[in-house]
C-alpha cells in the first residue's frame, strides 16, 4: 500500500512539472513565431497557454509570467495583423484584427492598447469613407464614418467628415448631435475642432432657420429647436422665433431659462439682446436699456449701444 501511494504522489508530481514546462514552452514558442512574423500561429500559443492558465491553481513565477505575457502578445499579434492589412489596401481585414486586439484588450484591462486599437479602427474607417465622400457620395460616406466615429469618437477629422455629410443629405438633426458631440470634448486638446463644428453648427442652423422664415413657419422652427441637442443653441433660436411670432411675452418669459443655458458671455449676450428687443417692442424702455447693458459680447454689442443711446436720449 505504501509503495502504491508513493507511486501516485510521483506521478502527480511529474504531472505538475509537466503542466508548467507545458505552458511556459508554448509561451516561448509564441514569441518566436510572433518575432517570425508567424502571428497566426503565434496566437494560437499564446491562446493554448492562456485557456491551460485555468487549471493552474497556483501559478509559479514562469507560469505566471507566461500567463501575462500571453495576454499581452496576443493583442500584439492581432495588431500586426491589422498593420499588415492596412498595407495591403485589406481594410475589412484590418478592421477585423485590430477589432480583434481592442476587445481582447477591454478583456485583459489593458485600456491603454484598447484605445490604441480604437483609434486604428477609425482611421481605417476614415481612409475607407474618404473616397465617398470627396465624391460627394454622401451616402456611403454615412455608412462608413458612423462605424468609424463609434470606434473612435476622438477621432475629429472623420467626425467632422460625419457631420458634413449628414448636412449635405438634408440630414440635419443627425448633423446637429454629432457637432453637439464634438463640442462636448476636451476644449484644451480640441479646440480647433470644436470650432469648426460650432461654426458648422451656426451655418447649417442659420440655413434651416431661414428656410423656415421663407414660409412663415415659426412654429417649425420652435419644433426644430426642440430637438437639438445644444441646450444654448436651441434656446436663442426659439427666442428668435416667438420674435418672427411678435411674442414678446413669451419671449421674456423664457429668457431666464435661455440665459441659464448658455455657456459664453457671447450667448448670453445674445439672449440679453433679445431680452431688450422684446422689452423695446412692449414700450419697457427702463427694462430694455437694463438688458441691453449687459450685452457685451458678440455680433449685437454696436447694435446694443445704439438703442441704448436712443432710449436714453429720449427720456
Amino acid at each position: 500500500m505504501k509503495k502504491l501511494i508513493l507511486t501516485v504522489v510521483a506521478l502527480m508530481g511529474a504531472t505538475a512539472l509537466f503542466a508548467q514546462t507545458d505552458v511556459v514552452a508554448t509561451f516561448q514558442q509564441g514569441l518566436a513565431n510572433a518575432k517570425s512574423g508567424d502571428y497566426t500561429t503565434a496566437i494560437n500559443n499564446f491562446q493554448e497557454v492562456i485557456d491551460a492558465s485555468w487549471d493552474i491553481e497556483e501559478p509559479d513565477a514562469n507560469q505566471t509570467k507566461a500567463i501575462a505575457g500571453s495576454k499581452k502578445f496576443i493583442v500584439t499579434c492581432y495588431n500586426k495583423m491589422g498593420i499588415a492589412a492596412i498595407n495591403a489596401k485589406q481594410y475589412d481585414e484590418a478592421i477585423a484584427a485590430f477589432t480583434e486586439a481592442a476587445n481582447i484588450a477591454e478583456l485583459y484591462e489593458d485600456v491603454a492598447n484598447m484605445n490604441k486599437n480604437r483609434t486604428l479602427i477609425g482611421q481605417v474607417y476614415q481612409v475607407q469613407g474618404a473616397d465617398a465622400f470627396n465624391a460627394e457620395d454622401y451616402a456611403t460616406a454615412i455608412a462608413v464614418f458612423s462605424k468609424g466615429f463609434e470606434a473612435d469618437p476622438r477621432n475629429t477629422e472623420m467626425a467632422l467628415n460625419l457631420a458634413e455629410s449628414y448636412f449635405k443629405s438634408d440630414m440635419y438633426q443627425d448633423g446637429m448631435k454629432i457637432c453637439t458631440k464634438i463640442s462636448q470634448l476636451n476644449a484644451d486638446k480640441f479646440a480647433e475642432a470644436i470650432a469648426a463644428a460650432q461654426a458648422k453648427m451656426d451655418m447649417y442652423t442659420n440655413n434651416e432657420v431661414a428656410k423656415l422664415q421663407m414660409a412663415n413657419d415659426y412654429d417649425g422652427i420652435i419644433a426644430m429647436a426642440e430637438q437639438l441637442d445644444d441646450a444654448a443653441m436651441a434656446a436663442k433660436i426659439t427666442l428668435q422665433a416667438y420674435y418672427g411670432k411678435k411674442d414678446y411675452n413669451k419671449m421674456i418669459e423664457l429668457s431666464e431659462a435661455a440665459l441659464a443655458a448658455q455657456t459664453t458671455d457671447e450667448g448670453r449676450s445674445d439672449i440679453y439682446y433679445l431680452l431688450g428687443v422684446a422689452y423695446n417692442e412692449k414700450e419697457m424702455f427702463d427694462q430694455a436699456v437694463a438688458a441691453m447693458t449687459n450685452v457685451t459680447a458678440g455680433n449685437n454689442v454696436a447694435n446694443a449701444q445704439a438703442v441704448i443711446t436712443a432710449l436714453t436720449a429720449n427720456k
